[in-house]
């Protein structure tokens, strides 16, 4: 990621985190906890008027190399 990119991405992250404390805190204490292979994510879009949609994903082994890097960037360590 070049530096531009990544000085805006993390700006909307800090924003994102502003807006939305709860659901940030809850990120983090997943991320924290560590996620393992058999874990089950879900999550449901809910669109004003709408019937929700949900969708979830059981990770694989083959996974956790992106969540670590999701969570290497969010600590900033991009």
């Amino acid at each position: 990621m070049n530096p531009a990119a990544m000085i805006k991405f993390m700006g909307a992250k800090k924003k994102f985190e502003k807006n939305h404390p709860k659901f940030a805190a809850f990120a983090k204490k997943m991320f924290e906890s560590g996620i393992e292979e058999g874990t089950v994510i879900e999550i449901t879009v809910t669109k004003p008027g709408e019937t929700p949609v949900r969708a979830n994903i059981k990770v694989m082994d083959s996974d956790l190399e992106l969540l670590r890097g999701l969570k290497e960037m969010s600590e900033g360590g991009i």
